[in-house]
């Protein structure tokens, strides 16, 4: 899905957005454990949904990227196929680079708490190996 098709005003500035635009994407071992139990299908449109992040960093916005009210920073990227839902937990670190720390298959309308308390622990630990 290119974004820019949808909206004329984007479009006319595609080509600032994507030549300014470029982020780095770290996968946690949770997070590359996750999309590999995914369907074939799932898989891509989680890649693709990376891939946007990728591109347009802090600018990707819902439907595809949200920030988690009361989680310290995070944000889950939003992936949706037919009925299925998955939702990635990332949050920014260092300039350009994102971390992808874990997901989850979405079974009810709230995010799971305990799944944002696992994506937080995985955060501290990126943030405590870090050389100061």
């Amino acid at each position: 899905m290119n974004i820019f098709k949808r909206n004329p005003v984007a479009h006319k500035y595609q080509k600032w957005y994507i030549n300014s635009m470029e982020y780095d994407v770290r996968l946690l071992d949770p997070a590359n454990e996750f999309i590999d139990s995914l369907p074939g299908k799932m898989q891509a449109k989680v890649y693709h949904t990376i891939d946007m992040l990728k591109e347009f960093g802090y600018q990707l916005k819902e439907p595809w990227s949200k920030t988690l009210r009361n989680a310290e920073g995070m944000k889950e990227l939003r992936v949706k196929l037919a009925s299925n839902i998955c939702r990635l937990f990332y949050f920014h670190h260092k300039d350009k680079l994102y971390v992808v720390t874990s997901g989850y298959t979405k079974k009810r309308d709230k995010t799971d708490k305990r799944e944002i308390e696992r994506a937080l622990r995985l955060m501290h630990e990126v943030l405590r190996e870090e050389p100061q």
